[in-house]
């Protein structure tokens, strides 16, 4: 039996329900929506990702005996409420812009519509899992672009919560990392994992060479050996002895690596290992990455800056109703009016259209008419009466991101701070 999700909550969505059953209005009809009111940090663009862990979550968002009895204990809702909850199923339907999409500011990337009740009790979930997923994915996108066609490897799991790391893996990749460190990401998502060694592992040998030997002996001269234990230039000269020309990798984790690769790289030349790769570590995000761009490095790996959104930890994104069922039965728009944190009101349908070149320009968003001319649409069906239809094969969000920051505008990927790549109008 899988774990219910039900209780990664806030105490306030069961008080709003139990009230809103007291008022009868909790049956009304009613649609949320997702959205940034801005992209944090300056950013031109933001990474859509979390959505297939939204859809799973989703399914397993169920009162069972376990939650309802911690519930009664704790007196969070009274009794009615709690026969609620214990036959709560999402019976309506959610669309949702694809992962590995981009989006801008006032997107609605989710939209959930069902009654009242069952909508609501969705929002810190869905919240919880967007605000990360495409924080990490926006700070992945900006790492990849600035590594140009070298890979990156995700290896910040030590540096955050142990599920989020998952997640961050999960994200990164969406983005166009190559692979992970991360075993558990690799077993529920198949993201490709990576891994040689660490300091500790020379250090526990009586010298260097007879770790070098040990690793090599354990994973073939391919390996990737970690050359700044001691002195680098001599650990280049044993791994070359050892491993020959077919020596896989070297790896760099401290002090200035644009001179350390370029002193490696001519050492490894000199050697006759012309194809040995340099990788480079040690606190590395976008703006370090991009500096390199010129040194002979052939991949990353990127760990803090990663899981912590390299600054950026949020997505800044709000779950906000945006129109109801009135008394009457009619659907109208709604919207906040409070100071700084407004709204617009009513159902969005949001389109993305492009220039002769191809590249996009405009985020348009409509709340009645026909679709504009030549715009995409963005919103897919993911939930039809509670049954989850919009599952896709993780491989996809990620081909889809690569093909949409290709036809995203060139100042979309400057890495300073700055204004959205394209605009977002209302029609």
């Amino acid at each position: 039996m899988t774990m219910s999700t039900a209780l990664l909550t806030d105490h306030y969505e069961l008080t709003m329900l139990q009230a809103a059953l007291r008022s009868g209005a909790a049956h009304r009809r009613a649609v949320f929506e997702v959205f940034a009111r801005h992209l944090p940090g300056g950013r031109r663009y933001g990474v859509v990702a979390g959505t297939g862990r939204v859809l799973d979550e989703l399914e397993d968002f169920r009162f069972r005996d376990e939650e309802l009895s911690y519930l009664r204990e704790k007196q969070v809702v009274d009794e009615p409420t709690l026969a609620f909850l214990a036959d709560y199923r999402f019976s309506g339907d959610v669309y949702g812009y694809r992962e590995g999409d981009v989006y801008f500011p006032a997107s609605p990337i989710m939209v959930v519509e069902g009654t009242f009740a069952e909508a609501v009790l969705l929002e810190t979930l869905t919240l919880s899992i967007l605000n990360h997923d495409c924080a990490i994915a926006s700070a992945a996108s900006r790492m990849t672009n600035a590594a140009g066609n070298r890979p990156i490897i995700e290896m910040g799991s030590r540096r955050t919560h142990e599920w989020s790391a998952v997640a961050a893996a999960r994200a990164a990749y969406i983005a166009g990392f190559a692979s992970t460190s991360n075993l558990m990401a690799g077993k529920i998502y198949g993201v490709p994992t990576a891994g040689t060694a660490a300091h500790a592992f020379t250090l526990l040998h009586d010298t260097e060479r007879a770790a070098f030997e040990a690793q090599i002996a354990a994973l073939g001269p391919e390996t990737t050996l970690l050359i700044d234990t001691y002195e680098v230039p001599e650990a280049v000269r044993t791994a070359v002895e050892l491993a020959g020309a077919k020596l896989g990798a070297v790896r760099i984790d401290s002090g200035d690596l644009a001179a350390a690769a370029q002193e490696v790289r001519e050492q490894l030349d000199a050697l006759g290992a012309f194809n040995t790769r340099i990788v480079v570590t040690s606190d590395l995000d976008e703006y370090a990455i991009a500096a390199l761009a010129a040194a002979p490095v052939d991949g990353y790996g990127v760990g803090t800056s990663l899981v912590t959104g390299s600054g950026v930890p949020t997505a800044a994104l709000v779950y906000k109703m945006v129109a109801r069922e009135t008394s009457a039965g009619v659907m109208e728009p709604v919207a906040k009016r409070s100071v700084g944190k407004p709204s617009r009101g009513g159902r969005k349908e949001p389109y993305r259209l492009f220039d002769e070149s191809g590249h996009a320009e405009t985020e348009l968003i409509t709340t009645s008419g026909p679709a504009p001319e030549g715009g995409v649409p963005l919103l897919h069906q993911l939930v039809r009466d509670g049954e989850v239809i919009g599952r896709e094969p993780l491989g996809a969000a990620r081909e889809r991101h690569a093909r949409t920051i290709a036809g995203l505008p060139q100042e979309a990927l400057h890495l300073g701070r700055g204004y959205a790549a394209i605009a977002t109008e209302f029609a």
